[in-house]
This record gives C-alpha cells, structure tokens and sequence, in this order.
C-alpha cells in the first residue's frame, strides 16, 4: 500500500487515483477529499481573520472571551459537539513599566515608547497592552549597561574573555538566536541586576527592507513582548507542573509562585530600537566583537556604562480565566483513538499572523468538516478540535488541557498543530520522522496558488541556492529549521523543539506530533502592527495562502482519522534516530579527554529499532484486514520512547529523542538527555542518558514487534 498520494490541478477538481499510505481503497479517500478540497473559502477566511482580529485580546481579557465564543459559534455550526473549558493559571499584566536612562546628565530617554507609525491607526487603540514580557516579576533596578549581544551563552563567554563583569549591571540583548527566556536564564545565572531586549533593525528592521508601513519590516517603535517563563524547565500554568490547573483545583496543590521553577527571578522588559538606540550610542567600553554590530548607525560598544538605566516594573500577577474551545466528532469505528488538532486563539495585540491566521484557517478546515458530515460522511476516529487559550504565556491551554485529558490521550494517534500559518508564501513542516513522509504526502494532495501542488512549490523554494527573506527566528519556530538529520533526499521537514501547542502532546504525553505554516517577510511579531492592515497588505492580500492552510490542516486530519492502517513510517524514524547517535558520539570523544562514553548497547538498541521499523512498515505495505493490533502497536511506539523519569533536573519533559534545548528553549535539541549531559561535561549523567536511551528504543521495538 506505501504510495505516493495523488496529484490534482491547481483547482483540486480532478485526481488520478493512486495509492495513499494507509488506505485499502484510495479511490473513496481521494473522492472524500476532492469534496473537503474544494469547500475552504479565501473570502471566509477573510472575514474570520476580520473578527478576531478586530480588537486586541490578550489572554484573559473580555475580547479574548469574545474570540471563543466566536470560535465557538463556527464549531457548532459546522456540527461539532463543542465546549468552552476554563483554566484558573497564573499570569501578569503589566500595571507600571518604564525605563529611563539616569546619566549622563545630557542623554534622555523615557520609555517604552508607544507603538505609532502614520498611517496605520490601530496601535494608537487605548486596549494595546504596553510592551512588557509576561511572566518577569516586578522589581526596581539602577545600574551602568552592559552589551550582551543575543545573550546566548557564547556571549556571555565572550564578554568574560573581554573582562566584562554583568554581575549587578542591567545587560542589554537583542532578540533572535534563542528563546527570550534564555535569555533571561543566562542572564539571571551570571548575577544581572536586571534584562532589556531590543528588537535591533538588522535583524527584522530596516537592514531587511522598507519598514511598516511601506513594508512587511518592524518599524523604529515597534515592541515584540514575549513570556520569558521558563518554558525549557515545564510548560503550561506556572503553580501547576503535571496537573490541571481547573478552578476547582485547592490553592494548596498548587506551587506557590515564589517556588515556581518556571519564574524568573530578574526583572526583563522589551523595548523597541528607537529606545534602545540612545543607550546603545551612548555604551563605552571596548568594540563588541564586529559580528556583534547591529543596523542602528553607529559602532557598538559593550560597556559598562557610562550609560546608566533604571529600570522600575510592577506586574500585576493574579490568578486568571482563560478559555480553550474544544470541538469534537465521535469516531464510527475507533472511538477512543484521538486525532487532535489545533491553534492557539490569544495575542499580545492583534495577532493577526500569530496567531489568528492559523485559527482562520482552522476554521475554514472545521467548515469543510462540516460539508462532510452534512453529507453522511463520519470519520472511523474521533476528532478533537481544539482552540487553545493563553499560549503566548507559556502554552498554558493547551498544556492543562492535556494535563487534565492525559488518560484519555493514551489513545490519541496524531496531534496537528497550527500556530502562524500564514505570514507569506513558503510552506514549511516540521514533525517527528514517522510523521515527515506523511506531511509530504499531504502536500503532493493540496493545490499550491502559485501552480501545481504545495509539495512542488516546497520544492522548488528547497532548491540550492534559492535564498528566503527570513532566516529561523523564535518568531515562528522550528519549520524553516534545517532537521538535525534527514535519511531521505526530499524536502526537509524540521524538528519538534518547543514555542508552541505541540509541546505538552509531544514531549509529555508521547503523541506523534506535527505543525505546518507558510512563512515569508515579518517583521511585526508579537507588536501591534501584526494586525488585519499588515495581513491584506504583506502577510497574503487575497487569502490564498490561507486557503491552502485550511486544505493542508484538513488533509492532514481527514488522512489520520480515517486511515486503515496509520500512515507512520518509523524506518525513517530509526534511520535518523541511528544519525543522532552516530553525531553524539563523535561529539563526545573530544568533551572526555582520557575517558569512553560506552555506546555499544545503545548502538544495538538502535539497530534493534531499526529491524523492527523495517519489519512493520512491511506488514504495513500488506495491511491486514483486521489491523487493530498493528494500528495499536504503530500507535504506542511513540509513547514508549518517554523516558518515565523525565530529562534529568526537567521530568516534565519525558520524550527520549526531542525536547526543547535548554540554552536554545525553540530549536529542538535531539536525544537531549545524551547531548545536554555531553555539553556539562557530565560524564556520569551522559552515561546514564546513554543507557535511559538505549532503554527507550528497545521499548518502542518491542511494541513494534508486538502484533506478529
């Protein structure tokens, strides 16, 4: 049955029926597509996109409310049973911030500065929740500046080569190279009084292109806000690891804030460039390393000081409501095996690219759904639905839904996530290996705007030397990631790290797990020019782009949920997985001077997993009439590589191969416990990671080999 899916023209009317993985008859699957293909609408898109956006809704505020019962209302109407969850989790809103430079006498500078650019009216609305990073606590700090580059932990060497002490001081970064949080961690952990971070032009200012609003770039105001919570150490509700944060859960059950292994104890704030500059021009001390030169027109220096800042925060952290929508299709055969998909509906401001694209086209998906079921059809699996809420704190929603759900999740087969799905043309994936040929599959099935399918345009933007205008940022993750390792010459698909829903699913629960986007020019994250005017005029005018999302999100379901034989391919699997060990083990040989990493069990674990992938993916090619007991064991393999007690020092974090990195927090880091302990010098720890793995694959072989 292993086959490439079919073809179809640019306006999905027409197929030739060839094989789809998975599936006995690909006709009556290609035909149940053809009908999904053609009911995601551009104009509805639109005037989704125009909804949810029209008012600033940050988590827990009445507009966020008023975004899921919208949500809500077209889940219902497409005839899903459907239910508005709520969470009582911890979070701030900013009540007092502001930075001022207090010397030298002639240099000024009071902000943060208010979002504004001519032309473009919708920051100046009075909802637009001042620049602040969520989860920093308050605090007052006054001190000389210190440079720090991206404030990744190479920095940090750097300026200790250079004899420059940020102990006491307020260190200054830009965002980019790691997650905001790390940022903070690294700075914390070296005795900073206090954290700026600036959006520098070089990166999505001006060095990239004309500014909003004449182009897609961030202009001299804009702010990107951003939780710093410690995601890498557990996502979800702050006072609550491993539980469900439900408003009937005891305050006693809860950790207490001041306890949280998730809050930062140094005060951080974002400013814009047009802040940050007269601090930046007005730094002494040696030149930053040249490759540490930003865009604003002068040399920068690391300091410290002369240039000195008070920073004064007061956050207003309280126990809050937030509000997932969860939207439901009974199974007609398999009930209790899941296929769960989903998009977070809360932004700082707007949100419009992130991340109310992807909830735009989430529900142009739920109404070709709709069509379906209208018309007879139901899926063998259950579908679940979810709207998540309060992820740009800390991937709160869909963390204690997941925590609340984590039983019934035993049987969920796929998670689907889409977070930006739309900031420009370019497709890009990301997925664990079983799961990458699949997500090609379903691109070779999706009519591409720009001619052909979506795979061929994936294609053709892969090709050497094809340049893209936006290189990997924490502003959308890890799709244009290249993956760690890729067993098969085909378009790339990148690697789960953290940054968005996937991740309690994924790295806690042990669902198979992907997230789709179509990326390109943007400059405005998490500011308040990510709204419906940069979207129509930069992000995709006429909403083609968001039709394809709907399509590929749809696809994407449809395939899983009612699939004879679940689509896994874990050769590929195996084959990267033998990669990652191969790389971790010539990586440790120079971190262990006169001491060897003893490798040989995991080297035949792995070959182990090897074998038994080879071995099922053929039973899978010749399904069995009554595949329960394949589909169980192709379903529990990805469970089996959680580690039961967690990384070490994270335990939140279970999955043996992927985990978000704890000096990166996005970027994916692979066999983390291996390479992390390799990267402490821990020669004991790296080798009890080394057998924990080696534990782990012969799990997953086992239950691989388990239906013969």
């Amino acid at each position: 049955m292993l086959g490439v899916p079919h073809t179809q023209t640019a306006r999905g009317s027409q197929k030739s029926a060839q094989e789809i993985f998975g599936f006995r008859n690909a006709a009556a699957e290609t035909e149940l597509e053809s009908r999904f293909l053609a009911v995601p609408d551009p104009k509805l898109a639109e005037q989704h996109l125009r909804v949810l956006t029209q008012a600033p809704h940050v988590a827990g505020s009445p507009e966020d409310k008023a975004t899921a019962d919208y949500v809500a209302q077209r889940f219902r109407e497409a005839g899903l049973e459907t239910e508005t969850v709520e969470y009582r989790v911890w979070m701030n809103y900013p009540a007092e911030i502001s930075v001022d430079v207090t010397a030298p006498a002639d240099v000024h500078m009071h902000g943060p500065s208010r979002e504004h650019v001519e032309g473009d009216s919708l920051a100046d609305d009075p909802r637009v929740i001042m620049p602040f990073n969520a989860m920093s606590p308050s605090g007052d700090a006054e001190a000389d500046v210190v440079y720090a580059n991206y404030g990744t932990p190479e920095d940090f060497k750097k300026l200790e080569q250079l004899k420059v002490d940020v102990r006491h001081k307020i260190v200054l970064v830009r965002y980019g190279q790691n997650f905001r949080g790390v940022k903070a961690f690294l700075a914390q952990e070296r005795g900073a009084a206090g954290l700026i971070i600036y959006s520098d032009p070089a990166d999505d200012g001006w060095r990239r292109g004309d500014k909003y609003p004449k182009g897609p770039w961030r202009p001299d105001t804009g702010v990107q806000r951003g939780s710093i919570g410690y995601m890498f150490e557990f996502a979800g509700d702050p006072t609550t690891p491993g539980i469900a944060s439900v408003p009937s859960l005891p305050d006693a059950q809860r950790t207490a804030p001041e306890q949280s292994a998730q809050l930062p104890k140094i005060p951080t704030t974002p400013l814009s460039y047009g802040d940050a500059w007269p601090i930046l021009e007005h730094l002494g001390g040696p030149d930053s390393p040249r490759e540490w030169q930003g865009a604003l027109p002068f040399t920068y220096h690391v300091g410290p000081g002369p240039v000195k800042v008070k920073m004064h925060l007061k956050q207003d952290y309280q126990f809050r409501t937030i509000w997932d929508v969860i939207g439901r299709v009974q199974g007609s055969e398999n009930a209790d095996e899941w296929v769960v998909a989903g998009n977070h509906r809360d932004a700082w401001v707007y949100g419009a690219v992130d991340p109310n694209s992807g909830t735009a086209a989430m529900l142009e998906s739920v109404h070709g759904l709709g069509e379906l079921l209208k018309s007879g059809w139901r899926p063998k699996r259950t579908i679940i639905l979810g709207s998540w809420d309060a992820e740009e704190e800390g991937l709160i929603g869909s963390t204690e839904w997941g925590e609340q759900h984590e039983s019934d999740l035993s049987g969920a087969v796929a998670y689907f996530n889409m977070d930006v799905a739309v900031s420009g043309p370019k497709f890009g994936a990301a997925s664990v290996p079983s799961l990458k040929q699949f997500l090609r599959d379903v691109a070779k099935a999706v009519p591409s705007p720009s001619g052909g399918t979506v795979y061929d345009s994936w294609q053709k933007q892969n090709q050497p030397g094809v340049e893209f205008a936006q290189s990997p940022t924490e502003a959308i993750g890890d799709n244009r990631r290249n993956p760690a390792a890729q067993s098969k010459a085909d378009v790339p698909v990148g690697d789960l790290g953290s940054g968005s829903d996937y991740t309690v699913f994924l790295q806690h629960l042990g669902v198979p797990s992907a997230d789709v986007s179509s990326t390109g020019s943007y400059g405005v994250y998490h500011s308040a020019f990510d709204n419906f005017n940069w979207f129509k005029k930069f992000g995709d005018p006429d909403f083609v782009y968001e039709q394809q999302m709907a399509r590929i999100f749809g696809i994407s379901i449809i395939r899983m949920a009612d699939a004879d034989v679940l689509p896994f391919d874990y050769e590929e699997y195996a084959k990267e997985i033998v990669s990652y060990i191969d790389s971790a083990r010539k990586k440790a040989q120079p971190e262990f001077p006169g001491q060897t990493l003893n490798f040989n069990e995991l080297a035949r674990s792995a070959h182990h997993f090897e074998q038994a992938a080879a071995k099922v993916l053929v039973r899978q090619q010749n399904s069995p009439r009554d595949a329960d007991k394949l589909n169980q064991a192709l379903r529990d393999a990805e469970r089996a590589l959680l580690m039961p007690e967690g990384l070490p020092n994270r335990p939140w974090f279970r999955h043996a191969i992927y985990a978000p990195g704890q000096y990166t927090g996005y970027a994916a880091v692979v066999i983390p416990g291996i390479n992390e302990a390799i990267d402490k010098h821990d020669f004991a720890r790296a080798q009890e990671q080394v057998a924990s793995l080696a534990a782990a694959l012969n799990r997953a072989a086992k239950v691989l080999e388990s239906d013969r």
